[in-house]
């Protein structure tokens, strides 16, 4: 079960992503012993939860710090990213296309 930390960035997520986020797959932020998220964007409605013991189609490892860095706009993801702050494994392209949807809700004031 993920930590307290954890359960408002699920149901934060879950009001970004909404019922149909576009991923068409499975993508899971790793915060490391804080916990995880899962996001299942395969999924009608889209669903995002704990994501403890899922394995997903891309995995994002990132510290909650740097995840609110990203999230205030404080730090760019892909500078985050080309310095190691982040670390994705899995398909490259589903982690792409969670950019656009944290674009479109931070313009929406969502995020």
């Amino acid at each position: 079960m993920s930590g307290e930390e954890i359960r408002p960035i699920i149901e934060r997520l879950g009001n970004i992503v909404g019922a149909d986020s576009g991923l068409g797959g499975t993508l899971k932020l790793d915060f490391g012993a804080a916990g995880s998220v899962f996001i299942d964007g395969k999924s009608s409605p889209n669903i995002v939860c704990d994501g403890e013991g899922k394995s997903a189609d891309c995995t994002i490892a990132v510290s909650l710090e740097n995840f609110r860095r990203i999230s205030t706009r404080e730090l760019d993801p892909m500078s985050a990213f080309l310095t190691g702050k982040i670390r994705v494994a899995g398909d490259m392209g589903l982690a792409m296309r969670l950019g656009p949807i944290w674009q479109n809700a931070r313009a929406s004031g969502r995020a």
